[in-house]
This record gives structure tokens, C-alpha cells and sequence, in this order.
């Protein structure tokens, strides 16, 4: 049974192959301006993201915004990222007004090298759009063996005529803890847990406080040190929408205790969770990033369900670019 969220397995669709549902995005990435090598990496992310049912952060999101942006020149399509500073187990990377996958991809890769080398890696991306899923990163350091952490903000001011829960927004954090044979812990969420209203503060004034407390630190490590309020990046000296930036960070395990052992640990941790009774509504339990693990060994096997919506968004932009659609060839897959 499935509980009212917006990232679930649809119940009814299309099942396309992973390969070809990023063949379609990366050809529609070019035909809207990016250059073939950086179509093809947002374009893996992105699938990524639907192939593990996160459509919130998939190529819908890429359809709904990321293309119109770059069509009205607000996002540079062809961006030189670049490493402004770098020192020690630190670095800062300019995003030049691009789409935040590639800083965010180049800062997380410098601070997994990082990490290779000195056992941690903390960089900060600014200069770029939104930068997707906080869990494409942290699952990047998880690729590596190691922990990985992610936070990200974009640059805005909270009005004084709210409550201060508005000051947070729902910045993203997501942290990523590799295990053995068990699925990895993932968790990949935003500050904000509850809507503001007077009626639910007052019944559970601890989830707000722990919200703030959270969406705070997103904020100021994910946006303030990220440098979004730069002065070279805001309106009237950058040519681009750059209001985001992050904060990436990876650890080796095998700096803190022996690789193996942290592994059988985690191993036995994972599957005593998943041993105990699940929400209800829920037909097993997990701990964070359990789920998206088994729909996306799932899907990558079966191929990637696709509701008639998320299709007809996807064709609707194909036929504006002049792109054409692989989706008819699998009607015979529909369920």
C-alpha cells in the first residue's frame, strides 16, 4: 500500500528501458542548448532519479523548468566550470551560471579525491541553477566506498511578516552510509517537515523547532558559505539566474575503523530496522533510501515506469525541439 507521497511507483504506465529514457533526455538536453558531454551527465542524473521513482527530481523537473530557463537565457547552457580556490582538504567551485549537476558533479568528484588522499573532502559550489536530488551526490560518495554529505540552498530573504519557519524554506540535505550486503542508508529530504499553521505549531511545537534547527544549517552551510550572496552573482552584474549553491562533503570509513568491520556493523544494523514492524500503510520497513534501492534494481531490470503524464510532458517538449520520441515502441508494456 502505497502512503500519500509524490515519489512512488505509479500505478499505472509504461515501462521503459533505462537506456533508452537517457538516450531521450540526453537528445533533448542538446536540442535545448547544452553541448553533447554535459547533456549526457545532467541527463544520467536525472535518470538516475526516475529509474529510483524520485519523478520530483527527474527529467519531469527537466520538462517543467530546466529547458524553458535555458531557452529564456537565465541558465547557461554551456557553462566552464571551474575550481576558484583550493587548499588542503578544501575547495570552492564556480558553477558559471550553468545547471548546478555540473559544479556539484565537479565539486563532488574533487572532494571524493579529497578524501582518497586525506581522508575528508568539503567543497562549496556557487555560481549555478538548481542543483537536483541532494542524493545524486551523496550516492556518488557512496560509489566510493565512502560517507557523503550534501546540503544545498538557494539565495532568497525571509519577510519579516512571517513566521520564522519561513526562514528556512525546505532547503535540501541528503547523508549517505555505505553497508555490505544490506541497501545503503540514504536519506534525501527538505527542512521542512509539517505546513505553518497556528493549530499544528501548537500541537507539535518540536517538529518545528527540530525543522528550523535543520533547515538552518542547510541554509547557512548550503547557501551563506556557499557565497550565493556574492555580489557577482546577483541581479544586475550576473547575466544568469545563479541563486544556488552547495555544500559537498565525503569521508573514508576506513580513516575511523577497519573498512570490513564498519560494513558487517552496518550490515547488522540495517537488517535489525528492517526485521521490525513498518509504518502503516507501509507493507515492510526501511530506513531512509531502503525503498528507492529496491525500485531501482527493480527498474533497472524491468525498465522505468512512466506515467501517461510524465510521457505526454516529455513528448510535448520533444516536438517543440524537434526531437523524436522513443515512448510509442513500448505500448505494449503498459500495465
Amino acid at each position: 500500500m502505497a502512503l500519500n507521497t509524490r515519489n512512488y511507483p505509479p500505478d499505472h504506465g509504461i515501462l521503459v528501458p533505462s537506456s533508452v529514457h537517457e538516450d531521450f533526455i540526453t537528445r533533448l538536453l542538446t536540442a535545448g542548448g547544452l553541448e553533447s558531454a554535459g547533456a549526457a551527465l545532467v541527463a544520467g542524473f536525472l535518470t538516475g532519479c526516475d529509474r529510483r521513482c524520485v519523478y520530483s527530481h527527474g527529467s519531469r523537473r527537466m520538462a517543467q523548468e530546466y529547458l524553458g530557463k535555458i531557452a529564456e537565457g537565465r541558465i547557461n547552457p554551456r557553462p566552464s566550470v571551474r575550481v576558484e580556490r583550493q587548499h588542503g582538504a578544501t575547495a570552492v567551485i564556480d558553477g558559471d551560471g550553468g545547471l548546478g549537476y555540473h559544479a556539484c558533479h565537479a565539486g563532488m568528484s574533487l572532494a571524493i579525491e579529497q578524501a582518497r588522499e586525506l581522508g575528508v573532502g568539503a567543497v562549496t559550489t556557487f555560481n549555478h541553477h538548481h542543483f537536483g536530488a541532494a542524493g545524486n551526490w551523496t550516492r556518488m560518495a557512496l560509489d566510493a566506498g565512502f560517507v557523503g554529505l550534501a546540503l544545498s540552498s538557494h539565495r532568497f530573504r525571509a519577510s519579516p511578516e512571517g513566521v520564522v519557519t519561513q526562514a528556512v524554506g525546505s532547503s535540501p540535505i541528503s547523508i549517505a552510509i555505505p553497508a555490505g550486503e544490506q541497501p545503503p542508508f540514504v536519506l534525501d529530504m527538505g527542512g521542512s517537515f509539517l505546513p505553518s499553521t497556528d493549530e499544528l505549531m501548537a500541537q507539535f511545537p518540536h517538529v518545528f523547532f527540530k525543522a528550523l534547527g535543520i533547515g538552518s544549517v542547510n541554509v547557512i552551510l548550503g547557501g551563506v558559505l556557499s557565497g550565493v550572496w556574492r555580489p557577482e552573482v546577483q541581479p544586475g552584474k550576473s547575466t544568469w539566474e545563479s541563486n544556488q549553491g552547495s555544500f559537498l562533503t565525503a569521508w573514508d570509513v576506513s580513516r575511523f575503523m577497519d573498512a570490513d568491520q564498519f560494513s558487517r556493523e552496518m550490515d547488522r544494523h540495517m537488517a535489525d530496522a528492517r526485521a521490525m514492524k513498518p509504518f502503516p500503510g507501509m507493507d515492510r520497513a526501511e530506513l531512509p533510501g531502503g525503498m528507492e534501492f529496491s525500485w531501482e534494481q527493480q527498474n533497472h531490470v524491468r525498465g522505468i515506469p512512466l506515467t501517461d503524464d510524465h510521457c505526454a510532458l516529455l513528448c510535448q517538449k520533444a516536438e517543440e525541439l524537434g526531437v523524436e520520441s522513443p515512448y510509442g515502441d513500448y505500448e505494449d508494456t503498459r500495465y
